[in-house]
């Protein structure tokens, strides 16, 4: 079963299996080392959501760079989906105001660009906040660097 935290730190594995290691931080099972995560996995839930819509502004810059082969329809990103063998524009879209984004094809969605990123990239949501707050020079305080 897929290991997936929750803006409280437990994963719901193990909180819906009572461990007794629900408590501890949640580790990166994707690194040999299982170090703990960046300092983004103890922010708030509010923090992620205040880095998604500081994000927002440059969605469509990063959505070029992530999906060079999309286009913009509208009010969305239109592009072809990189994790499966998509041959056709359509399916998998971006809201390029609220950050939403769905593949229609599979029903893989997410509601912000952190999401969208660590669906892309193969990340965990904190490994993926840290990486756009890089991106964008935003400190853990917040503060856009210029």
């Amino acid at each position: 079963m897929q290991n997936t935290s929750t803006p409280f730190g437990a994963s719901q594995h193990a909180r819906r299996n009572g461990s007794p290691n629900s408590r501890r931080p949640p580790t990166d099972t994707h690194r040999p080392s299982a170090t703990p995560l960046s300092p983004f996995v103890h922010r708030s839930w509010l923090e992620y959501r205040e880095l998604a819509r500081a994000a927002l502004p440059y969605l469509p810059q990063l959505l070029h760079r992530w999906l060079p082969n999309g286009r913009r329809q509208g009010s969305e990103w239109v592009a072809l989906n990189p994790r499966r063998n998509d041959v056709r524009l359509g399916s998998f879209k971006t809201n390029l105001r609220k950050g939403k984004w769905a593949d229609f094809a599979t029903g893989d969605r997410g509601g912000d660009v952190i999401s969208l990123a660590a669906y892309l990239f193969d990340l965990s949501q904190a490994e993926a906040a840290r990486r756009i707050a890089q991106m964008l020079g935003i400190s853990n305080g917040g503060a856009r660097h210029d």
